[in-house]
């Protein structure tokens, strides 16, 4: 069952409480304190496109990139313009014409990676594709909002053409939290179709994360809580990475 293939018709409808605003601004202000302020950057794991055209209408061209085709579908629909170029690949092994101002990942992506060695090499990834000096800026569930506010627990919402039911489990041993998300979505003959997607993050500690961006060849600049944007703390629910490019690795661009 591949992730976010039906779930992506409904996805912008159950985010709408994300504060995709809010991020953005925390983002630009990162990159403006870098003296990123247009230029071309990559919106890796860009889903629906909502964060990227964002970015977008603060002055950036951009390039998104996501695994799922379903969900770039939804992207391209809602660029009517067609002045952002989306392409469908891995995040770990993503392949651009040339390099980029900034790189930007939301909305948990890199949670994704469920192994040291898939996040050192996407990280590895970026940091070829950077300019020199350019910024990567990506945020992470934390351990304490899998374990404490996620844990085993269900979760349900419905709409007036979609609900959902969604099983958690936390394993704090390995740190892996996986979601099965049960769709009902209604068809154009008025019945609802059920639909099953399995979803799994892998938490990581600030401290991993900044052994896997020395490991990938990138500098730790900074971090800061997702919600305050002070100092994240034992509570924090989502924190921000922010990492430097800091010269290229021998071989070839794709890191392979």
């Amino acid at each position: 069952m591949n992730q976010y293939s039906s779930f992506a018709r409904v996805y912008d409808a159950f985010m709408e409480d994300v504060p995709y605003k809010k991020w953005c601004g925390m983002i630009v202000d990162e990159l403006k304190k870098e003296n990123i302020t247009d230029g071309l950057l990559l919106d890796l794991g860009c889903g629906t496109g909502t964060f990227t055209r964002m970015l977008s209408g603060a002055g950036y061209d951009m390039i998104g990139v996501d695994g799922s085709q379903e969900m770039l579908m939804e992207a391209r629909e809602k660029d009517a313009d067609g002045d952002i170029l989306y392409l469908c690949q891995d995040i770990r092994e993503f392949e651009l014409y040339g390099t980029v101002r900034a790189v930007i990942s939301t909305c948990d992506t890199m949670n994704y990676l469920l192994t040291p060695e898939d996040f050192v090499q996407t990280v590895r990834l970026v940091n070829n594709y950077l300019d020199p000096g350019g910024l990567f800026l990506f945020d992470l569930n934390t351990l304490y909002k899998f374990r404490e506010l996620m844990g085993n627990a269900t979760f349900a919402e419905s709409g007036a053409d979609a609900a959902f039911i969604w099983d958690n489990y936390f394993d704090g041993e390995s740190g892996c939290n996986e979601y099965d998300l049960t769709l009902f979505l209604k068809r154009e003959d008025g019945l609802f179709e059920r639909h099953v997607e399995v979803h799994r993050e892998q938490g990581y500690t600030p401290q991993e994360v900044r052994r896997f961006l020395a490991e990938g060849g990138m500098e730790f600049v900074r971090m800061f809580d997702g919600e305050t944007g002070g100092v994240p703390g034992e509570t924090s629910e989502k924190i921000f990475f922010v990492a430097r490019e800091k010269g290229k690795h021998t071989g070839s661009t794709s890191g392979k």
